[in-house]
């Protein structure tokens, strides 16, 4: 199978049910994309294929052979990173890193979402969606931190949209760690 992966080609000899995380994982030598659940309901395998979110966990490789596939990898280089890198390293918007390259790759999805004005579950607007935090929360839910560094994922991607200028006070992150803490209890 011929597949096109951060916009270089490769060939693959893999089993039909093999999913795109672990055809770059297991097969490529791509290892940032993560596997959590492997039941697409951690997000830390979150690639772009073709400009879309997807679970990489959740999806063959068989059926993108054709697709153009974007893992953390294609998105910077170190000296070279990509905005929203930049904005997560400098946001803090990490501890233990397991999440972050689905967040990230989440985050650049989720921005080309806004920007084309598709609505969430969250827009009050559906012809002109707010972007503020709730919209972020609902639009980043699938994508899940359990060292719960939200506020600053949050500050990253605001920053990165041109949304708010950087920095919070540590009152209103605290606020608004329990903003997503409430909205993960509700969303489960």
């Amino acid at each position: 199978m011929h597949f096109t992966i951060n916009g270089q080609s490769y060939d693959a000899d893999v089993d039909i049910r093999t999913s795109v995380l672990d055809l770059c994982r297991e097969h490529l030598g791509l290892t940032g994309s993560k596997k959590g659940c492997d039941h697409g309901q951690c997000g830390a395998c979150t690639v772009l294929i073709d400009g879309r979110r997807v679970n990489s966990c959740l999806t063959l490789a068989v059926m993108h052979q054709d697709d153009e596939i974007t893992t953390i990898e294609g998105l910077g280089q170190v000296g070279n990173l990509h905005p929203l890198q930049d904005a997560f390293v400098r946001h803090d918007g990490y501890q233990c890193g397991y999440c972050t390259p689905g967040q990230i790759c989440s985050a650049v999805g989720m921005l080309d979402e806004v920007k084309k004005g598709w609505a969430s579950h969250a827009s009050g607007d559906l012809t002109d969606p707010k972007f503020d935090d709730a919209e972020i929360s609902e639009r980043m839910s699938g994508n899940i931190c359990r060292c719960a560094a939200y506020p600053n994922i949050v500050d990253a991607i605001r920053e990165v949209a041109g949304a708010e200028p950087a920095g919070r006070t540590a009152d209103e992150k605290d606020e608004a760690m329990r903003n997503e803490l409430k909205h993960g209890e509700l969303a489960s």
